[in-house]
């Protein structure tokens, strides 16, 4: 036997303290990219908004600074810097370097809180090349610092507090380059998880501010309306019914729960919940209870009003969810999470409160507010009406089993593996492209779709005039998972949907008509991460027989100085997919060695619920006012 296939105690790692966190990050963090940059962000937030929900903190400060660190101050308590029996040391260092090490785990210290799991601010620590913390209480100033999550030198006391000085925290971090895939926060992506907060957390004034020199900016979130301005905020681009928005809040067994809601005139419905400030993408039972209690609600109240008209059944909860936006949040002192994403909560009790809270609260706003009460029935009766013409179209596009290629569409060049996890599809734009892809391909893995023209806009139709598009009922065949509430992820065809789509105007157009039909009927491909869309290079260069891609003007440019002298034998531009020859196409687009996919995920529902109602909803002047914003250098001419 050799050495090498050897398995004894000699082959067991243990690994101590938190180098398991630094071999193995993502168990962590979910990843090294992106998302995982701004998961420290929000992980060291998290802990300052748990002194907020234990009513010791005011005010929460964000700062992303120009040599890559961030920094996170509030005004709370301070972390215990008292020694810790146990470890010897004191509490603040033993908070930042050992796992599972917190004061959240007896519900004396913090009745609520969002990171039960004791891992965050340590685990930050780990993966921070350098670390910074300054903690006033006691009377005192207190500094400790860290490299790789390993102190360096002990706490110091560097002075005496101020008379008037308040207590707090603040920790600033430099994430470690070696381990992050990048090192840029996004001022945006941090803007909307802590909007988020400050109106998950009524009261808490909450600060983002970027101090590098391109970037300079600052913005403050504090809401005395909590989720109330939520979905106030949620609904600016839409026609509400009502004016108020509904609200009410209950609490059982030390349990809080609170719920807002508002309906509009749009077709498409905007529901968000959470869990101890957490996102629960995934559901769970406090949306199964809201869920539950909307349906029954409303259809006591029509019926008992006798407003079905000629509906020969109960309404559906699809129906009178269509056009509702609501915020949903739950505040609870030992939450279960499960799920994939652990964003699911699973706490059996939560449905039944939730779910007397809604009766309680939704029948007797309808019984003060008659009104709003029957224009939200007669809303879900026409939704009723719709759902029910839909149905037959809807049979004609789902198909009998994932693997059924009989009814595949006439269009697809499907794919010779039927393993979804090889698959992918090309959702190739017009007959051209589509016809080069076919060529192009590798037929063992790759299918290939085209789309004529422009979809049709979802966002703006009920499913069944969405069901009479020939393009999107195409799509829905060949994904092979159905479509909106029945849609099942676990059926998808290929775990790799690709939208092939010129890079000028006019594809980045039916690139986002596709976007929003993915995420209003099959958003769980998103949030599995499923969609891609190419990234075509705009230029080929050639210089003595050596071939370059250039994906931007700047980069074409720095080519030609760079690697042909300034003098290329040929700059080639492609204006759109269908003029590059299979060859071209297979070697730029396609090839999974040389090519560039952008993977679109949901970091954040609620901001792209708003986003697509922005660009594709009825509104005009946000969807102008977004594009001047965004597009400063273009000429505008009002007509």
């Amino acid at each position: 036997m050799s050495q090498e296939s050897e398995y004894g105690a000699g082959q067991i790692q243990v690994l101590e303290g938190l180098e398991a966190v630094r071999k193995r990050p993502a168990m962590y963090i979910g990843s090294t990219d992106s998302r995982g940059l701004h998961h420290l962000v929000y992980e060291v937030v998290d802990n300052s908004i748990d002194e907020a929900l234990a009513g010791y903190c005011d005010e929460i400060t964000v700062t992303i600074h120009d040599d890559g660190a961030v920094t996170v101050a509030d005004d709370g308590r301070g972390i215990p810097i008292d020694t810790h029996e146990e470890y010897d040391r004191p509490a603040l260092e033993v908070i930042l370097t050992v796992l599972h090490a917190g004061g959240k785990f007896d519900n004396k210290s913090y009745q609520v809180s969002g990171g039960l799991h004791g891992v965050g601010v340590s685990v930050v620590n780990a993966l921070s090349g350098r670390l910074e913390t300054v903690v006033k209480r006691d009377g005192g100033v207190y500094h400790h610092e860290f490299e790789a999550g390993e102190p360096v030198g002990d706490m110091e006391r560097v002075r005496d507090m101020e008379p008037d000085e308040e207590t707090g925290t603040e920790i600033t971090f430099w994430p470690d380059t070696e381990i992050f895939e990048t090192k840029e926060f996004s001022f945006s992506t941090l803007s909307n998880r802590l909007r988020e907060l400050a109106f998950l957390n009524s009261g808490v004034r909450i600060t983002l501010r970027d101090d590098r020199a391109d970037e300079d900016g600052e913005e403050t979130y504090e809401y005395d309306g909590g989720i109330r301005e939520f979905v106030e905020y949620l609904n600016e681009t839409r026609s509400a019914m009502h004016e108020e928005v509904i609200y009410f809040e209950d609490e059982d067994q030390n349990i809080q729960v609170e719920v807002a809601m508002q309906a509009t005139e749009e077709l498409q419905g905007s529901i968000h919940a959470f869990a101890n400030n957490i996102n629960t993408r995934e559901g769970g039972t406090h949306l199964t209870g809201f869920k539950t209690a909307l349906t029954r609600t409303v259809n006591d109240y029509a019926n008992d009003n006798d407003l079905l008209g000629d509906i020969d059944e109960n309404l559906k909860g699809e129906d009178i969810r269509e056009g509702l936006t609501a915020v949903i949040s739950v505040k609870h002192p030992d939450p279960q999470f499960e799920g994939q994403t652990k964003t699911k909560l699973g706490n059996s009790e939560v449905r039944g409160i939730v779910e007397s809270a809604m009766h309680d609260g939704l029948g007797t706003y309808f019984e003060e507010h008659p009104d709003t009460a029957q224009a939200i029935v007669l809303k879900a009766v026409e939704a009723a009406k719709a759902r029910k013409a839909a149905q037959k179209a809807e049979e004609l596009t789902r198909r009998k089993s994932a693997l059924d290629s009989t009814s595949l569409p006439g269009k697809l060049a499907d794919c010779q593996t039927k393993d979804p996890e090889e698959a992918e599809l090309f959702i190739a734009e017009g007959d051209s492209a589509g016809g080069s892809a076919k060529q192009a391909r590798n037929p063992e893995f790759q299918a290939v779709l085209p789309i004529k023209g422009k979809i049709l806009n979802v966002e703006k139709h009920r499913l069944d005039r969405i069901l009479e598009n020939d393009e999107i009922r195409n799509m829905i065949t060949a994904i092979g998972a159905g479509i909106g509430d029945e849609f099942d992820v676990e059926d998808v065809r290929y775990k790799k949907i690709i939208m092939a789509t010129d890079a000028d105007v006019d594809g980045a157009h039916i690139r986002t008509l596709m976007l929003t039909f993915f995420y209003r009927h099959m958003r769980p491909l998103l949030e599995g991460g499923y969609v891609y869309a190419t990234q075509p290079p705009l230029y080929r260069i050639r210089y003595r027989g050596e071939t370059y891609d250039a994906m931007t003007d700047a980069e074409r440019d720095e080519i030609v100085e760079e690697k042909c002298n300034g003098n290329p034998s040929q700059v080639q531009r492609f204006k759109g997919l269908g003029e590059m020859n299979p060859e071209q196409l297979w070697a730029t687009t396609m090839n999974p060695e040389n090519r560039i996919l952008k993977q679109i995920t949901i970091e954040d529902a609620a901001a792209a619920d708003k986003m697509f109602s922005v660009l594709m909803g009825d509104a005009v002047e946000p969807r102008k006012q977004f594009i001047k914003e965004n597009a400063p250098e273009a000429e505008w001419i009002d007509i």
